[in-house]
């Protein structure tokens, strides 16, 4: 089964997203594919905390920042594999030696190529992204082409995905099939 959640930040996403996960692989492999890389100390307390919320649930934790595809290789096609984030992943993607060099056009290509691999590939995948685009505010070029290709990204996976869900104040909304 394969399950898209998103929403706004902040919003209990990845925890719920665990807990599906959980549920998905019975007493199979979970992994947990971290796909942030940590830039100042907000972005490693926000994971010290993941890690540590998840401590319990027998997640094994895939760092992999770029190449998404790859993951069902890593750790098996039988695996449940929780992406947290799709968010990040294209971040990264877009700027793989730094944030002062132009973004690298082909990203969201990759991404999608990348994103539609794994779930061709694993047994069961969540996958966890931001809604960064409904708002009506106009941003500089980068962020727009950012935002849209984000987009892009999450049409696919509503797509490919069996399941939608929206985190709404903390409550699940589900937009497409069933919930798990």
């Amino acid at each position: 089964m394969i399950v898209f959640v998103s929403g706004g930040a902040k919003n209990g996403k990845t925890a719920f997203a665990e807990d599906i996960a959980v549920r998905l692989c019975g007493g199979g492999k979970r992994f947990y594919v971290a796909t942030m890389i940590p830039y100042d100390a907000e972005d490693r307390a926000r994971i010290a905390r993941h890690i540590e919320e998840r401590a319990e649930k027998g997640f094994e934790t895939l760092e992999l920042a770029r190449d998404i595809g790859s993951a069902a290789a890593l750790g098996g096609a039988d695996g449940t594999y929780l992406v947290d984030s799709v968010t990040a992943l294209l971040l990264n993607e877009m700027y793989p030696g730094s944030f002062d060099a132009e973004a690298d056009p082909s990203a969201a290509e990759r991404c999608r190529a990348g994103l539609a691999r794994l779930t061709r590939e694993a047994k069961h995948a969540v996958f966890v992204s931001d809604w960064l685009y409904s708002d009506a505010v106009r941003y500089d070029a980068f962020t727009e082409n950012y935002r849209k290709d984000l987009a892009s990204l999450d049409r696919l996976l509503a797509e490919l995905s069996d399941t939608v869900i929206e985190m709404t104040a903390g409550i699940p909304v589900v937009r497409k099939g069933r919930m798990p």
